[in-house]
C-alpha cells in the first residue's frame, strides 16, 4: 500500500504515543523505581538501530568503572513469559536463545561479569534481580517506550532514515522525532549534516555513533583469519548492513541467505543453505552475533562477524553515563 495512504494512521499512531508519554511525565501513570540507577538504551524505530552494540558498550564501560551491573531486556523472540529469567549470572549463561531471546544470550556472552535478565515488564525483571544479586546499575535495553519503569538516564539511538521517517504503520517509527525531545543522550548514526542538524535543535545533548567491526571469530570464541570466499547468512532488520561489513574484508562473497529477523532456523533451511554455499564454493559460513546464539550445529566452518558501538566523543559519553551510576550510592 502507498505509504502516503497511510499518513492519516501514522500521524494517530505517533498522537497516541506522545500522549502516553505525556502521562507517564504528568503522574497520570504511575512509575516503578529500583534501588539502583536505571540507564534506559532505546530507539525510535522498528528493528536496525544498533541499540544492542550501544547497550554492550555502556554495561562494559559501567562494569570497568566498578559497578555492579544488570541489563534487563525484554527477550525479545524467546519464549519465556514468565516475571524474571536470569539468562547470566556474571559467571555463566545459563539460558538459550529460544527462551531468553537471541539479543540477551548475545549480550550475556559478551558480557562477563554483568547479570542479564529478561521479563516483559522490566521492574520485575529488577526487582527479582536486586533481591538475588543485590542493587546495582541497571541498563534498560530497548526502553525508551517502556516507560513503566522510571530512569536515570535516557539514550536514544538513532539514524539518518529515521530523523525523516514516519510513525508506523506510513514508516517505521515507534514515536514521532518529537519525541527526541525528553531524550537526556541521542547516539546518531549518520553523516554530518544530518548531525548538526539535530545538534542545533537538542543542544549538547547529541553525538555521532559508529559501527565498528571488529573482526571474524569462531564458535569458540578465538579470533579467525577473515575467509576468501564465504556464504553470507542472517536473520536480522538490515542483511544490507550486514553485506557492507563483510564485502570490503573478504576476497569474494559467494552468496547470500536473508531471513527475517529473529528467525529461527531449521535444520532443514541450514541444509539448505549449506548445500547452495557448497555450490557456490564457499570456504565458510560467516553469521552475526546474533544470528550465531540461534544457530544449529552446521557442518561448513562457522564464522561470526562481531560489531562494535563507537562514539566519536566517549569522553563525553563518560561524562553523562557514569554520574548517574554513582547516584544513590547507598542502592548501587
Amino acid at each position: 500500500m502507498n505509504r502516503s495512504v497511510l499518513a492519516p494512521l501514522g500521524v494517530l499512531y505517533g498522537a497516541a504515543a506522545a500522549a502516553r508519554a505525556g502521562a507517564y511525565r504528568r503522574g497520570w501513570l504511575p512509575q516503578a523505581r529500583l534501588a539502583g540507577p536505571v540507564i534506559s538504551v532505546g530507539n525510535l524505530s522498528v528493528g536496525g538501530s544498533g541499540k544492542t552494540p550501544v547497550v554492550a558498550l555502556l554495561a562494559g564501560m559501567l562494569r570497568e568503572a566498578g559497578h555492579p551491573v544488570a541489563v534487563l531486556s525484554r527477550g525479545y523472540g524467546g519464549s519465556f513469559r514468565g516475571d524474571c529469567l536470569v539468562v547470566s549470572d556474571g559467571e555463566k549463561v545459563g539460558a538459550a536463545a529460544s527462551a531468553a531471546g537471541d539479543e540477551p544470550v548475545m549480550l550475556a556472552r559478551s558480557l562477563p561479569g554483568v547479570v542479564v535478565a529478561v521479563g516483559r515488564r522490566r521492574d520485575r525483571v529488577g526487582r527479582a534481580v536486586e533481591a538475588r544479586f543485590g542493587p546495582r546499575v541497571h541498563v534498560l535495553d530497548d526502553g525508551f517506550q517502556h516507560l513503566r519503569l522510571a530512569r536515570d538516564l535516557d539514550v536514544v539511538c538513532a539514524s539518518a532514515r529515521d530523523l525523516v521517517d514516519r510513525p508506523l504503520p506510513a514508516g517505521r517509527l515507534r514515536e514521532s522525532t518529537a519525541a527526541l525531545a525528553r531524550a537526556d543522550l541521542i547516539l546518531l548514526d549518520a553523516d554530518d549534516a544530518a548531525l548538526h542538524g539535530l545538534a542545533a535543535a537538542h543542544a549538547g545533548r547529541v553525538l555521532r555513533l559508529r559501527r565498528r567491526v571488529v573482526g571474524f571469530f569462531g564458535p569458540d570464541g578465538a579470533e579467525r583469519p577473515a575467509p576468501a570466499h564465504p556464504f553470507l547468512l542472517s536473520g536480522i532488520a538490515r542483511p544490507e548492513r550486514f553485506h557492507c561489513d563483510v564485502t570490503p574484508r573478504v576476497g569474494q562473497v559467494a552468496g547470500t541467505a536473508a531471513f527475517g529477523d529473529h528467525h529461527a532456523f531449521t535444520p532443514q533451511e541450514l541444509a539448505g543453505v549449506e548445500m547452495r554455499a557448497r555450490q557456490a564454493g564457499a570456504d565458510a559460513l560467516v553469521t552475526t552475533a546474533k544470528d550465531a546464539v540461534r544457530l544449529p550445529p552446521v557442518s561448513l566452518p562457522l564464522l561470526v562477524l562481531r560489531i562494535a558501538a563507537e562514539v566519536d566523543d566517549e569522553a563525553r559519553l563518560r561524562e553523562r553515563v557514569l554520574p548517574v551510576a554513582a547516584r544513590r550510592k547507598g542502592a548501587a
